[in-house]
């Protein structure tokens, strides 16, 4: 990447502040930025941070003024800062594969729009429908009556079992295995007979799945990823499972059976959720915590077992001062038993 600062300012619609002239080549960390690199600070209470920094140009919001520095004001430094990198990647050499690599196997009636790019050893089998814009990376695997929407984008080694729908400007990365089956069996004279998993895997617009999560097909009917949730890496959703638009699921959270979860909800890093349970839309849970019951809309909760979040801090603190709880509890008991003897020897001269 070679452009000007006041190029940056023009494409992101920011007032320009400083050196216009000055050409940019990257992007980096407010910390870590050299003076050919451009970056942002979005948090007013990282300000200080402007006078070290070695950046060429500084993405800040309106507001900021820091004199000696390039600046470029914007609304939403983070936004603009993302956009810009997201605008430099689409013309980075290597960025994407085209066309249809020759190793790749195709079956004669899978249905591919033209534009569709397919990597190296990636599979696709009969009645696979990929729409215009696709690109799937090399060792992918797409399931015979899968159908892709427009613009979505699979990392190499990625899983897409059988009969299952993907919405447009889907990212899956790799490692990832869309459709397996649910975990379901039936014990009958001391054997566990396996339930057969015959329903799908519905993926709204705009989601985002990140590397080696899992996504159970339902048992009859479909698992629902909502549009615009953003699943992080190692998250495991089990069969029959809905989740609602706009959320948030951190790494190594695991969803059991048949739970729904509504919009907007945030499942922080490590949390585990019962089956057959209800999460309100806007709820926050916080990192590590265990749900064993349904939480209403807009709570945050904490603990395991998960309880409201003031509460489940409060009890946490205590638990932190138990040492001081029982000194305090051996110096009363002293105290009083000193009493006690004091009052018995007064009774008895």
């Amino acid at each position: 990447m070679q452009i000007s600062v006041a190029e940056i300012a023009r494409l992101v619609k920011g007032e320009l502040v400083g050196d216009g002239g000055l050409v940019l080549s990257g992007f980096s960390g407010i910390k870590e930025a050299k003076n050919n690199e451009l970056t942002f600070l979005s948090n007013p209470k990282y300000e200080p941070l402007l006078q070290d920094t070695q950046a060429g140009a500084i993405l800040v919001p309106r507001q900021i003024s820091c004199p000696g520095k390039t600046l470029i004001r914007v609304d939403n430094p983070s936004l603009s800062f993302t956009e810009l990198l997201n605008h430099s990647l689409k013309d980075a050499p290597g960025y994407k594969p085209s066309g249809i690599h020759p190793t790749a196997v195709i079956a004669p009636g899978a249905k591919l729009a033209a534009g569709v790019a397919v990597g190296a050893y990636t599979v696709i089998e009969e009645g696979a429908v990929i729409a215009e814009g696709c690109v799937i990376y090399a060792n992918c695997y797409v399931g015979h009556e899968t159908c892709l929407g427009k613009d979505c984008l699979v990392y190499p080694q990625v899983v897409l079992r059988e009969k299952i729908l993907v919405g447009e400007r889907v990212i899956i990365h790799s490692g990832t295995v869309v459709g397996s089956d649910g975990y379901g069996y039936v014990t009958v004279d001391g054997r566990h007979v396996k339930i057969p998993q015959v329903g799908t895997v519905v993926i709204g617009n705009d989601v985002e799945i990140g590397a080696n999560v899992t996504i159970d097909r339902a048992r009859f009917e479909k698992t629902v990823i909502g549009e615009g949730t953003k699943i992080d890496n190692l998250v495991h959703i089990a069969h029959n499972v809905t989740i609602g638009k706009h959320c948030l699921i951190v790494a190594q959270v695991g969803i059991s059976g048949s739970t729904r979860i509504g919009n907007y909800v945030v499942l922080a890093g490590q949390v585990g959720i019962v089956g057959h349970v209800e999460i309100g839309d806007g709820a926050v849970i916080a990192a590590q915590s265990g749900v064993s019951h349904s939480i209403r809309a807009g709570e945050q909760v904490f603990g395991s077992p998960a309880q409201p979040i003031k509460e489940a801090f409060r009890n946490n603190a205590h638990l932190q001062r138990l040492d001081k709880y029982v000194d305090m509890i051996k110096g009363l008991k002293k105290r009083i038993e000193e009493l006690e003897k004091k009052s018995y020897e007064t009774k008895n001269h």
